[in-house]
């Protein structure tokens, strides 16, 4: 059984918790006691109707004010696959923890209201999830209950949307009809909508297959924890615990260990205590080396044809989650993997417009949700993977380090 994990986004009321409480509720996926509750909470009680958003509106201020604020988790399973879901916030004042969602997705379904069409949050989602380099997009024109199903307005908005699409160069995109309030299309075909003869959006979801999204070509293993037992009949044990993020590696490899260069080869690989003689990502092992080496949390040990970069200076896309603005000069600390350095923003290259994807050069500080260019500078090398190349060590978090705030996620050039 295969796991998903998708997103949620859109623009304000597009109805993205209600989506998400009806795929739990008539996937049977609600406890008995979630659902007594939010059957008392639910304001509309006509024809014994619930509101279906309260299923993941947790926090107190977003059921009192009907909206999303913070990024809700949400698990549940068929007899097909499991799913981890993120619904994320709508308003533009929490774009950030939209991207915090997006950050570790196979999927997202970015929300259209049927009545309204392709708005601007809809650009600067479609564009987070291309610059994030989603794979697998699902455009949900959502409340066609409300437009009468008409099949001219759906066509009408998947021709909208398909521009925005090409223009971000997205290259899988499916585009399904529904109704969150009233179940049209969302774990069974719609009575309304014949016209339509595509899957419904559970069946579209359980056929993803996420498995070609792994890349199994560049090995990459950042060191979690040098494991040292200090014990008798185990004086002489090294081992170096994480996770493997992508690649392959098998007993006996040649291997180089990063930033220093030192190189080795495998001379052990355990999974549960068990040694094995290959391990793939994502799997979480021990590797251990023939040679004494000097190895620390941090490190990252990977294939020795085939190697990343390792730079002081590198470029990266940020996306600016902070209300006091980014400016240049001013230092901030990098984590990537588990290495975390200090860096300075040393030039802002462009500032990107999230309506026209046009460049607005000149620029010398950044505000909150802003996308922007920069060449970042650090106190030490760093080790990294072209985010085009390969996402998962590709991406960076800048922290402001009097506050300790995430301030920008970043995808590195």
């Amino acid at each position: 059984m295969g796991l998903l994990r998708f997103l949620t986004a859109g623009s304000v009321d597009d109805g993205k918790s209600t989506l998400i409480g009806r795929l739990l509720y008539d996937t049977n996926s609600i406890k008995l006691d979630q659902l007594e509750t939010v059957q008392r909470q639910t304001k509309n009680k006509q024809d014994g109707e619930i509101d279906l958003a309260l299923f993941v509106d947790g926090l107190r201020a977003e059921r009192e004010q009907g909206i999303t604020i913070d990024v809700a988790y949400k698990y549940f399973q068929t007899k097909k696959k499991k799913f981890i879901i993120a619904d994320t916030p709508g308003h533009v004042q929490y774009t950030r923890n939209m991207v915090t969602g997006a950050s570790n997705s196979n999927l997202i379904i970015i929300l259209i209201d049927a009545r309204l069409g392709v708005v601007e949050q809809t650009r600067r989602h479609s564009i987070i999830a291309s610059l994030l380099k989603i794979p697998h997009v699902t455009v949900a024109i959502n409340k066609m209950d409300m437009v009468d199903y008409s099949q001219d307005v759906f066509e009408r908005i998947v021709k909208a949307y398909a521009a925005i699409a090409k223009d971000l160069h997205m290259e899988e995109v499916t585009y399904i009809p529904v109704s969150a309030l009233q179940g049209d299309n969302i774990v069974s075909a719609s009575t309304y909508m014949p016209w339509y003869r595509g899957k419904n959006l559970l069946e579209h979801l359980e056929s993803v297959d996420v498995g070609h999204d792994l890349n199994f070509t560049h090995a990459r293993f950042p060191v979690q924890y040098v494991i040292r037992p200090q014990q008798d009949g185990l004086h002489d044990y090294r081992g170096y615990s994480g996770k493997i993020v992508s690649g392959e590696y098998t007993k006996g490899q040649s291997v180089v260990v990063l930033p220093e260069g030192l190189r080795s080869t495998i001379q052990a690989i355990e999974i549960n205590g068990r040694e094995v003689e290959r391990a793939i990502a994502p799997q979480s092992v021990v590797i251990r080396l023939n040679d004494d080496i000097d190895i620390s949390r941090g490190d990252v040990i990977v294939a020795e044809n085939n190697q990343p970069k390792v730079s002081c200076e590198l470029q990266a896309t940020l996306c600016w989650t902070d209300s006091v603005n980014l400016t240049v000069g001013k230092k901030y600390l990098l984590q990537i993997g588990c290495r975390i350095v200090r860096a300075v923003v040393k030039e802002i290259e462009y500032k990107l417009c999230v309506n026209t994807l046009e460049r607005q050069v000149n620029i010398q500080e950044a505000g909150l949700n802003d996308i922007v260019k920069v060449i970042l500078k650090t106190s030490a090398p760093v080790v990294y993977d072209v985010y085009n190349d390969l996402r998962n060590s590709g991406t960076a978090i800048l922290i402001d380090e009097t506050s300790n705030n995430t301030v920008a996620g970043c995808m590195l050039h």
